[in-house]
């Protein structure tokens, strides 16, 4: 079954009591039994309820998978992986990550006991120097978040499979339209489903899903011990978005194509990161694992002064200035001071991130308009 289709159709069926087309909101927080222990497979609704379990089928399918798990964020998913191991265990990430995620690791789990090494992963093989008897995970973004590297999952994976290490890549830029981890050999998919597969900037959520039967169990466990689940209503709007998460993609990588490429010609621009141009450094990599290249791009400017770019910010009209990304409306933002804030400013300068930064959400809007608000934007 191809993306399209499944994103219509995967894991959802009408109704059984009314044939209703839509998957209902099974805005219940318990479920009546006829005897104590003789139910309907529902028992309390942190544990099980039809609308997230109809999400979690849909997310699974779209991802290749025989588990999905949805969760209230995308850090509360990926709390659930880091929490599947031990102090003393060791995780390999890559160095250009989301701020909130590198903030849960040496924030919050590395006070436990585990030990997190941030490297770059543009060549497989160096990962090699950093495996230990204790290492457990890598933890993979591709494209990366903000500087749109792209990692060889496939490549990775060789390795982690070797060492019997567990692969975990987070799929967000991407989505299931673009790329499937599971099919190159990864372990678990993770997505802030808040981004492109929700798709409208109305709702917070993660998912996670896996082929393993052991960590389908270890997730399940995770989830209903620790509780950070969604609502009912969350599930549904979701699984509303996801129907047309092919149409929307296929709008973003367009767009996204066209401001990459005025941006590469434009006279005030330094650098583009874009791994759909060929002057990108892992433009090959992407080519070959990659269907397009998606919505998401960053630049920097030649004059690249913080206050610069600040007043570049500032000049956008249609692009609203904004955390988050993925949505239908365009998005422009300053990783430094927003959503890579909480990685010390040190640390961004050792892969890159410079505070003259600037990232685009690229919408689903008419290219023509976005490319007029990007030009005047600049100047």
């Amino acid at each position: 079954m191809k993306i399209g289709t499944k994103a219509v159709h995967a894991g959802v069926s009408p109704d059984p009591s009314t044939g209703a087309i839509m998957t209902p909101i099974y805005q219940t927080s318990t479920y009546v039994q006829s005897a104590p222990g003789e139910h309907k497979g529902y028992e309390y609704a942190r544990t099980q309820n039809p609308t997230r379990d109809a999400l979690q089928a849909s997310l699974a399918a779209l991802e290749n998978g025989k588990y999905g798990f949805a969760y209230a964020s995308g850090l509360a998913a990926i709390e659930t992986v880091i929490k599947t191991l031990q102090p003393g265990d060791e995780v390999i990430c890559t160095n250009d990550l989301y701020g909130g995620t590198y903030r849960l690791f040496t924030k919050v789990f590395a006070k436990f006991g585990i030990k997190f090494y941030f490297i770059p992963m543009d060549e497989a093989n160096t990962i090699e120097a950093y495996i230990t008897p204790k290492t457990r995970l890598v933890w993979v973004e591709t494209p990366t978040n903000p500087l749109m590297s792209v990692v060889d999952i496939k490549a990775i994976a060789e390795i982690t499979q070797k060492h019997k290490i567990l692969l975990a890549v987070d799929n967000t830029f991407a989505t299931p339209y673009l790329q499937t981890p599971l099919d190159m050999g990864a372990d678990i998919v993770m997505h802030s489903v808040t981004k492109y597969l929700g798709g409208h900037s109305d709702v917070i959520m993660g998912a996670l899903v896996t082929n393993s039967d052991q960590l389908a169990t270890e997730f399940a466990f995770i989830q209903n011990s620790c509780g950070g689940v969604p609502s009912p209503n969350d599930c549904f709007l979701i699984l509303r978005g996801i129907k047309t998460l092919h149409l929307r993609m296929k709008q973003h990588c367009e767009n996204g194509k066209a401001m990459a490429h005025y941006l590469e010609s434009h006279p005030k621009v330094e650098k583009v990161y874009w791994p759909g141009l060929e002057s990108h450094k892992n433009h090959e990599t992407a080519k070959k694992q990659m269907n397009d290249f998606g919505g998401m791009l960053s630049f920097t400017l030649k004059d690249n002064s913080v206050d610069n770019a600040m007043q570049v910010l500032k000049n956008f009209k249609l692009f609203a200035l904004a955390e988050s990304l993925g949505g239908v409306e365009s998005l422009v933002g300053h990783p430094a001071s927003m959503t890579h804030a909480s990685i010390p400013k040190e640390e961004r300068a050792k892969y890159g991130l410079s505070d003259s930064l600037i990232r685009l959400s690229v919408g689903i809007e008419d290219v023509e308009d976005l490319m007029e608000d990007l030009e005047q934007a600049i100047g």
